[in-house]
């Protein structure tokens, strides 16, 4: 069968990319390894993990705030197995809507591996071994990333794990040992400190999210600390042994010394890698770089012409909606469109409790580069809509240009800064300038009016309510 359009890879890059290319006319098939739609994030990653977020901030908050809300409760007690669950149901709602949407867009779906003969047909075998060969014009890499591990580990996945594992414990960890302390282990150690679990991070730089701008790891730290997190910082494993039903962690400290922690889990999360394998790509001969990730222009397009690349396996952020910006642009290009994606305006979240969000630059960026630069920052506890709902952690940074006033970069810490992190975007996608926002008027109370403190705080310092 001939296509227009193969899309290889169901995930958030994947499946846009199908349905805005279906959406311009085109034909278009899309081939998934496994059975469910929607890849790591719908499945094992973005999803299931905030659905568990979800249900355990809900026991914390009960079994530690509702108190002073003036709700009593007796006999409270956690059910991991129904979290468990209920994230499973949510997986399927979320894959399952998928799997409409490329039926209402007529787009073929095809469940096996698939791997280039050439550069214009995919082999799919299908997991009985049954194989099918489909030929398109054009062809759209987009098979995402797994977990990353380092030589020496080896994750057996019952006590040395990685976050896919993290989604489907049957117990709540004693002691949940986590390795690396960017967004993956601290989300999920979240989790499991929530319920209950004493949770140690191990991490090889001196700061946790360390490519996000300074503060926010500062703030956060402190802030999870409470929770009751441990943290070792500027520490570097050298050896995770299993040791049946306990865990043993060996790390060297900063000063050369030998740290031991054991603990009934680990779990792994140094980042992930690009997932080629079994692409075929040396059949086609696109060659991928020193971190396994395919090479693409400035358009997506590799060295072989009718073939693109997004996402997880191409360079730049690993996120989910980075990808399907991708998808589209991707889509529209084959279509003789004309867009455009701003890198430096796809924000990062990490969904920890408080949130942490950022957009443009941070602090140390603009330093390196040299650029004169203001900076405004606004805490929550000042803000009256964080103090109603006990949520006082945290605060706002904004970093305009010193001249023009222009917005730089947005960094939050705080509650829902998920959802206020877009109002930065639109901004500074129309290259607004900390006073543009500092006089729109946002509604009181709200946690958006930290966002406008803090743009006021870099315009002259002339926050209102500090």
């Amino acid at each position: 069968m001939t296509y227009n359009v193969i899309v290889i890879g169901s995930g958030p890059g994947g499946y846009i990319a199908a349905i805005r290319a279906a959406q311009l006319g085109m034909k278009v098939a899309i081939i998934e390894k496994y059975n469910a739609l929607g890849g790591t994030c719908l499945n094992v990653g973005c999803i299931p993990s905030k659905a568990l977020l979800d249900s355990s901030e809900h026991y914390h908050n009960a079994a530690h705030t509702f108190k002073e809300h003036g709700i009593n409760l007796t006999g409270l007690k956690s059910d991991l197995g129904q979290m468990i669950k209920r994230k499973s149901d949510v997986v399927k709602q979320t894959s399952d809507g998928i799997a409409f949407l490329m039926k209402k867009n007529k787009i073929d779906v095809h469940h096996g591996m698939g791997s280039f003969k050439d550069k214009n047909t995919v082999i799919v075998t299908a997991a009985d071994g049954k194989t099918t060969e489909i030929t398109g014009e054009k062809i759209i890499i987009a098979t995402g990333s797994k977990p990353s591990t380092l030589p020496f580990i080896k994750i057996d996945k019952k006590r040395v794990i990685t976050s896919t594992e993290a989604l489907e414990l049957k117990e709540i960890p004693k002691h949940l040992i986590v390795i690396g302390g960017g967004v993956i282990g601290l989300e999920l150690g979240s989790v499991y400190a929530r319920l209950g679990s004493k949770v140690s991070v191990v991490e090889f730089m001196d700061s946790i999210i360390p490519t996000m701008d300074k503060t926010m790891g500062k703030e956060l730290q402190k802030s999870l600390k409470k929770l009751g997190f441990e943290f070792y910082l500027s520490h570097k494993v050298t050896a995770v042994e299993n040791k049946g039903k306990e865990v043993q962690v060996k790390a060297e400290t900063p000063d050369g010394k030998t740290l031991e922690l054991k603990g009934d889990y680990v779990l792994v999360s140094i980042g992930r890698r690009a997932y080629t394998d079994g692409l075929g790509l040396e059949k086609v001969g696109i060659p991928t770089d020193k971190a396994g990730r395919v090479e693409v222009d400035d358009h997506l397009r590799t060295n072989v012409p009718n073939i693109y690349a997004i996402g997880d396996v191409v360079r730049g952020a690993m996120l989910a909606h980075k990808a399907e910006e991708e998808g589209v642009y991707v889509a529209e290009t084959i279509a003789g469109q004309k867009p455009h994606i701003n890198y430096n305006l796809i924000p990062g979240v990490v969904y920890t409790w408080p949130e942490v969000a950022a957009v443009g630059y941070t602090e140390e960026q603009l330093k390196a580069q040299g650029r004169a630069y203001k900076s405004g920052s606004f805490p929550f506890k000042a803000l009256g809509r964080a103090r109603a709902s006990m949520d006082i952690d945290g605060l706002v940074k904004v970093l305009a240009d010193k001249q023009t006033d222009e917005i730089l970069g947005v960094h939050m810490i705080g509650p829902r800064v998920a959802d206020v992190i877009g109002e930065a975007v639109v901004a500074m996608e129309y290259r607004a300038s900390a006073e543009d926002v500092a006089r729109m008027s946002h509604a009181h109370p709200t946690y958006t009016e930290a966002f406008k403190e803090a743009c006021l705080a870099a315009t002259d310092n002339r926050a209102l309510n500090m």
